[in-house]
């Protein structure tokens, strides 16, 4: 299956931009869905953002206009540009495909997002 690492990630205070990385391995993602998820401790996972492997992205209403997800699947990469970041984005954040290839189903072992005032 498609292998995925996450970076990126780190401390920034609020109003302030990051921009994480996903990048694909063993298999190429040009075929997959790929999913932006969050967890914070003690909540259930949330969908932050997804790109179809045609194009098209969705975000979570939280996110919307703030967020921005792209693919280069030249470089197998997946990216989620984080702008006026605010306390509630704290979370670990995770890079995940999905599709109807076998190879897609993956989820990234994850890299913190830490917002502080």
């Amino acid at each position: 299956q498609v292998q995925l690492m996450e970076s990126g990630g780190g401390s920034v205070r609020v109003g302030g931009s990051l921009k994480l990385s996903c990048q694909a391995s063993v298999y190429s993602t040009e075929k997959c869905d790929m999913f932006w998820y969050r967890r914070v401790p003690g909540k259930e996972r949330e969908l932050v953002s997804s790109m179809s492997r045609f194009g098209a992205t969705n975000y979570t209403d939280s996110v919307q206009g703030r967020f921005i997800i792209s693919r280069d699947d030249f470089k197998a990469t997946t990216f989620l540009e984080m702008n006026s970041l605010k306390l509630e984005d704290t979370a670990m954040y995770y890079c995940a495909a999905g599709g109807t290839r076998w190879y897609c189903p993956a989820l990234g072992p994850g890299t913190q997002v830490t917002v502080s005032s």
